[in-house]
């Protein structure tokens, strides 16, 4: 008789609380709304970032813009795709709000999330790569650091970058809460 009442005290112990997928759900709402406003911000301070300096002459100047750089053309996309998708997710979001024990679509949240991840991940490391560039220069190859000259352009497109950084940190934490509601037995 004992061994049943263990047992059954077990099973109600591994039921899941009705709201705790819903409020892993509602954090993962937020956590998007957030990672919008990182990644739309980003895209926007990236896209924007231009400077020029004069040189002798006002006819003879010196300019720098974002799509000078390739790799800066590729941050830019790439931020404003996953920008993209973050808002277009928010009614999955809110859908899983309003019904936690959705399976199907939380599964393909994960993985839309974590290809997000990457591309987001790789557009801001190969930007990163550029502005290390910039900011140290290369002796090897002759390459100098332009930030000296250059320090509003340098500061606004390392600004762009924490703000991606932080986009991808809340990304991979969205894809833990998922996979975390998704393991919860129901």
């Amino acid at each position: 008789m004992k061994a049943i009442t263990g047992e059954s005290s077990e099973l109600k112990s591994s039921k899941l609380k009705p709201g705790v997928n819903r409020g892993l759900s509602i954090f993962d709402f937020i956590l998007r709304l957030a990672a919008i406003v990182g990644t739309i911000g980003s895209a926007i301070t990236m896209g924007t970032t231009n400077e020029t300096l004069p040189f002798a002459t006002q006819f003879v100047q010196f300019r720098a813009e974002y799509n000078d750089l390739p790799m800066f053309t590729f941050f830019v996309v790439a931020s404003a795709t996953v920008s993209g998708y973050l808002i277009l997710s928010l009614p999955l979001s809110i859908f899983h709000i309003l019904r936690s024990r959705a399976r199907g679509t939380r599964v393909a949240l994960v993985f839309l999330d974590a290809g997000m991840m990457a591309l987001l991940t790789s557009g801001a490391s190969a930007a990163a790569a550029i502005v290390y560039l910039a900011h140290e220069g290369n002796g090897k190859t002759n390459w100098l650091a332009v930030c000296q000259q250059f320090n509003s352009f340098c500061k606004r497109i390392s600004g762009s970058l924490i703000g991606s950084f932080v986009a991808i940190i809340l990304l991979m934490i969205m894809i833990f809460l998922s996979g975390a509601a998704l393991s919860r037995r129901r």
